[in-house]
């Protein structure tokens, strides 16, 4: 095949119809994604890849949909459907053999670092699909180290843009590409041999979908891969079709763009009807100056990032899960920057929040449905603390390294249990970090520690996972250190039904013999030598329910592992230790948290009522909404109405409870961490008779909180 590639009908009259061989060629085609995750790891030379998981593998229709998918990063399965939909739709003629690459985040990539290629997989002279890989490179060149620059104003400034083009044709390498492309990093060993692993990892999928098809057949290959799709789009429609109809308003924050301390809003507005989903981001901020943005693509992967993960348990994860989905947004916003904007730190800046909004919003819904509600979780891992360091190790030689140790942040809690710990982000589901003994022997760097950060979990009912801590130096005379975040200021891992937000980001730099420091969100570039120290503890996950509802039993299990201090046990839970800190003294506990759910009113607060378990099954005329909260009808009148446990009436024919809650300023605990951006503020909304917690919202102080919930009460049970 030498002229450009149409995709033609699907003929599928040949096709096998036994359903054995149907389902061996369906489990073939997940194994050949395994395989090129193998192949890919194999061949690397980057922690990143085979440490750290930080990539993507997977099969495509001819037209440019997913068909299988690793399980490494979610955010990463549409940006090489885009990729192949720009080839199909600009005319390029491909053959057989050609592997073509590209990493423009205006035509697929999420960001320039994100290096992805794809192959046409042509079987006896037929387009049967595609192959792609993706996986972030440390450095593709630019005015910084690792293509990351806090100063970058333009697109140009931050690294090598290649568009697609082929680096293979018809199987002959073109050396005078590649060769372009190294010149263009500051690791190219490092690059060249992730580029020779792509390169091996496609030919895998070519070699094995090629024997796959003349095994069964082409057209029963491609009438499996369709069915699919088809299947996994079926089964998220009717697990959709389960949840309530109606409208989310979820929103959240990432500050500094590198120059100035400006706050970034990412707003997500969810409608939900029947068997859809319509994202609408229209109310986020306009584009940034600086490089923390993301592009149409990068919208779409945060989208999938969370999409993915939070409805497709037990579905295939393909591009079926992704059909109910339609997004909207005008161009030129933080996630829909358009050139000249930089979008260098894309991935752990506006793609990350917006999946964190993504999650927030599904998870409401999740929580108001009977049959999902023990699924719903707060927000993990809401940002990703970046630290890269460069320079010469003992050798003389350049060394490059992107620290990957902070997917090691904390997992939201379920409705059901606790967060797990240094479980990281929704959007890695199987995320996993370099032993420490690797990291030290790849790079001229050592560890003080690496444990968990005990209190960095969102207090609650369910406690949030806690993320981890690291302090670190170099071996070397001296290295630049590059280190920048969102969440310094922001609670983004924000929690569900009264829960707290898990920790901040806090980050300190001891030079010399001086005192530590703390750092801001964006720090920048500066140097390190033996005797400095960097530190950085990672955001937790959000906590689910009233933190004063938690069992005191599992406060002082959370003490005795270290989890949760004493302190935080008395400030937060309202729980206190007797006199030899091993068991709960019952009677200061209920007091202390009288007093607090009375400090909540400024009254002397009504007797509560034990939250509803998350296991109560909903009757005809009863809908849980969260621990306290309950949709019900009156018996009298038939009228829709939220109540709480004790019969507490907050809402009529509406779920815009907060109008008959009790609204007071509510301060984070210390344990939170730094004091919010300036721009923040917090809301807490309490029961109006017992004091007891039904929800925190961080929001603009120049703004009111808005109702996040707005139920269509005609589609509910």
């Amino acid at each position: 095949m030498t002229s450009a590639i149409e995709v033609a009908p699907v003929s599928l009259d040949d096709a096998s119809t036994d359903p054995v061989i149907r389902q061996v060629v369906r489990s073939r085609l997940i194994a050949i994604t395994d395989q090129m995750r193998l192949a890919l790891q194999s061949v690397s030379g980057s922690p990143t890849v085979t440490e750290a998981s930080d990539f993507f593998t997977g099969i495509y229709l001819p037209d440019g949909a997913f068909v299988t998918m690793g399980h490494q990063v979610t955010f990463e399965a549409p940006p090489v459907g885009s990729l192949i939909r720009h080839l199909l739709g600009n005319g390029t003629r491909l053959k057989d053999g050609d592997r073509i690459i590209g990493n423009d985040p205006f035509i697929g990539a999420l960001h320039q670092n994100d290096v992805q290629m794809c192959a046409p997989l042509i079987v006896d002279g037929e387009l049967l699909g595609w192959a792609g890989v993706m996986a972030h490179e440390t450095d593709i060149g630019g005015m910084d180290f690792a293509s990351w620059s806090p100063k970058a104003t333009e697109v140009w400034q931050e690294g090598l843009r290649i568009p697609a083009v082929k680096l293979v044709d018809g199987g002959e390498l073109r050396q005078d590409v590649l060769d372009m492309i190294l010149t263009a990093s500051r690791l190219p060993d490092q690059v060249g041999l992730d580029i020779r692993a792509f390169i091996a990892t496609l030919n895998v999928a070519s070699e094995r979908l090629t024997e796959l098809s003349h095994r069964y057949g082409t057209s029963t290959v491609l009438s499996v891969m369709h069915t699919m799709v088809d299947d996994a789009e079926a089964l998220v429609r009717a697990r959709l079709r389960e949840l309530p109809d109606g409208v989310v308003h979820t929103r959240d924050f990432l500050e500094h763009d590198g120059k100035q301390n400006l706050l970034f809003v990412i707003d997500c507005v969810l409608t939900k009807r029947g068997d859809s989903l319509h994202f609408d981001f229209s109310g986020s901020s306009p584009q940034a100056n600086g490089f923390v943005n993301s592009s149409r693509a990068g919208l779409a992967g945060g989208v999938a990032g969370a999409v993915i993960p939070t409805l497709g348990f037990g579905i295939p994860w393909n591009e079926g899960l992704l059909r109910p989905v339609e997004i909207s947004a005008p161009d030129g916003l933080v996630c829909t920057a358009v050139p000249p904007a930089p979008v260098g730190s894309a991935t752990v800046e506006a793609v990350w929040t917006v999946s964190n909004v993504v999650s927030a919003a599904l998870n409401r819904l999740l929580l108001a449905s009977p049959k999902y509600a023990h699924r719903a979780q707060a927000v993990s891992s809401g940002t990703m603390a970046t630290f890269n360091l460069s320079g010469r190790d003992r050798h003389g030689k350049v060394f490059g390294l992107h620290l990957m140790d902070p997917l090691a942040g904390g997992f939201g809690a379920f409705a059901d249990h606790d967060g797990q710990n240094a479980a990281g982000p929704i959007n890695a589901p199987c995320p996993s970090i370099a032993d420490v003994e690797v990291n030290e022997q790849k790079n001229p760097l050592f560890y003080h520690y690496r444990r968990l950060a005990p209190g960095t979990g969102g207090a609650g009912r369910r406690r949030g996972g806690l993320g981890a801590e690291v302090g670190i130096t170099v071996s070397v005379p001296q290295a630049e250190a590059l280190v920048m975040t969102h969440g310094a200021e922001v609670p983004n891992s924000v929690g569900l039904g009264g829960g707290l937000p898990g920790s901040m980001i806090s980050q300190r730099f001891r030079a010399g013999e001086g005192n530590a420091q703390r750092l801001g969100p964006k720090p920048g570039s500066f140097p390190m030598t033996p005797a400095d120290l960097f530190e950085v503890s990672w955001q937790g996950g959000g906590g689910i329910g009233d933190p004063l509802d938690r069992d005191p039993a599992d406060v002082l299990d959370d003490i005795r592992y270290g989890l949760v201090t004493r302190d935080e046990a008395q400030e937060t839970y309202g729980v206190v230790l007797d006199g030899g800190g091993d068991a709960v003294d019952e009677t200061a506990t209920s007091a202390a948290r009288r007093e607090r759910r009375a400090a909540r009113l400024g009254v002397e607060p009504a007797a509560v009522k034990d939250p509803l378990p998350v296991s109560e099954a909903a009757s005809d005329d009863t809908v849980r909404l969260g621990d306290r909260l309950l949709l019900t009808r009156a018996p009298a009148t038939g009228q829709v109405q939220v109540q709480t446990p004790e019969g507490v009436v907050l809402a009529t024919d509406s779920t815009r409870w907060r109008e008959g809650a009790h609204r007071f300023a509510l301060t984070l605990p210390r344990s939170v961490g730094a004091p919010l951006h300036s721009d923040l503020t917090v809301t807490g909304w309490a029961c109006p008779s017992t004091g007891a917690l039904l929800a925190v919202d961080v929001h603009l102080t120049d703004q009111e909180p808005f109702h996040d919930l707005e139920l269509d009460l005609s589609s509910l049970r």
